[in-house]
């Protein structure tokens, strides 16, 4: 019999998905940038093209899901990341230009990624709750993203450098075998109601709650926290710290995603006995330690810890987001979690994007940021680095928003108390 349970474990495999969608491209960065001559900045482009096209996909995807159902756009959803991924692998040699069939591939499987990111969240929030709670439920959920992401970038870099990198294409075939079993699982698991109209918190109310632009602040420099490292942590290994592209793969973003997924999982285990804001607060905080260690230190191993550590940081800040807004506006649907998603992928689009460019404009040794890279050390990575520590920005604006949030939620609960009004 088919039951819930199998309907968790389709919402799962979609955040494996969602992660081969946003972390194989970055895995052959070395090699597109090798065998097609594109520049750090052009690269960076890519992973802004994969954020935005998703972006794009939340928007669109806020105005219709919560009246077409899940089942549609979640199939949907896997469609497109197969035919993605399919074409990452053949789109560049039939193109007019390599870089060309790569952004149509992007955009392609991008759709499918952000279809998932607006739908799986909401699906599993809106099922019978689990023992341990919503909110430990979310986190456990999003833990399946950092475990999907350890196997792209293990299973990937172990099987590129046995076959080499002249047959790069064999690895997004074999990604796309993932979406395409999990595809047929959505067409068979049962799935929850999506929140009637009339009873659906409006986005006119969301957009004027004080709560909920304190959340879509905290979405965008949460996107931006975790991707930029994630993104560009290979990249940074093999040029900056001068490991090999196998251990710059495994150290930087594989054990990046193992630590991300070891903090979901332990606060989806135990959660509900740790407040949520303190417990976001200290991650913002790590996060900003850990990106200062990664560009600061002048010894590689220092800086590749710093990395990995990060990952661990940032568990916590995209599923926790989720769970704030939800606990705050539980009538929200899925409407809500697409607004939500729009601004986590706004910060995943334009963080890494923002890394990049500061890290070939300090390259060029001119003007602020190549002063700055300058004062960095000098290993052959001095750009990256001035890129990272640009990025620093992200984690710091979320230990002062997720701060303001909790004074404003205890303030607001005091005013209730009191019995005069809330404002959202």
């Amino acid at each position: 019999m088919i039951t819930y349970d199998h309907t968790r474990r389709a919402c799962y495999t979609g955040y494996v998905t969602q992660a081969i969608v946003n972390n194989l491209a970055p895995l052959l960065f070395i090699v597109f940038q090798t065998r097609y001559q594109l520049p750090l900045e052009m690269l960076g482009r890519l992973v802004l093209l994969n954020f935005a096209t998703q972006l794009v996909t939340d928007i669109v995807a806020v105005r219709f899901v919560d009246r077409t159902g899940y089942r549609v756009p979640l199939v949907l959803a896997h469609v497109l990341a197969v035919l993605g991924l399919v074409l990452l692998a053949l789109a560049p040699a039939l193109a007019p230009s390599p870089y060309a069939g790569l952004c149509v591939a992007i955009v392609v499987y991008a759709v499918g990624g952000g279809l998932l990111e607006v739908l799986v969240s909401p699906v599993v929030d809106a099922l019978p709750s689990p023992q341990e709670g919503k909110a430990a439920a979310m986190s456990l959920l999003h833990s399946f993203y950092c475990w999907g992401q350890v196997a792209v970038v293990a299973g990937s870099t172990l099987l590129l450098a046995w076959i080499g990198q002249d047959a790069w294409q064999v690895l997004p075939v074999i990604w796309a075998l993932v979406p395409l079993v999990n595809m047929v699982a959505f067409l068979r698991v049962p799935l929850p109601a999506t929140v009637p109209d009339e009873h659906r918190t409006s986005l006119r109310a969301l957009f004027s709650a004080p709560a909920f632009a304190a959340a879509m602040v905290l979405m965008l420099c949460a996107g931006a926290a975790e991707l930029t490292m994630s993104q560009w942590s290979s990249l940074f290994a093999e040029q900056g710290l001068g490991v090999s592209k196998v251990w710059g793969d495994l150290a930087g973003p594989c054990l990046f995603a193992v630590l991300m997924g070891v903090g979901r999982i332990v606060y989806g285990l135990w959660g509900e006995r740790i407040p949520l804001v303190p417990a976001m607060a200290s991650c913002g905080a790590l996060a900003t330690v850990c990106y200062l260690v990664a560009c600061l230190a002048s010894d590689p191993l220092v800086s590749l810890i710093g990395c990995a550590v990060c990952g661990l940081a940032v568990s916590l800040l995209w599923p926790g987001t989720f769970s704030l807004a939800a606990a705050r506006f539980p009538l929200g649907g899925a409407a809500m979690f697409g607004v939500l998603a729009v601004f986590g992928d706004a910060g995943g689009a334009a963080g890494p994007w923002i890394a990049g460019a500061a890290a070939d404009a300090s390259a060029s040794a001119t003007g602020l940021l190549g002063g700055l890279a300058g004062l960095l050390p000098d290993d052959g990575g001095s750009g990256l680095r001035a890129g990272l520590l640009v990025a620093t920005a992200f984690p710091i604006a979320v230990v002062v928003v997720t701060l303001a949030y909790g004074a404003a939620t205890r303030r607001a609960v005091a005013m209730s108390e009191a019995g005069r009004p809330l404002d959202g």
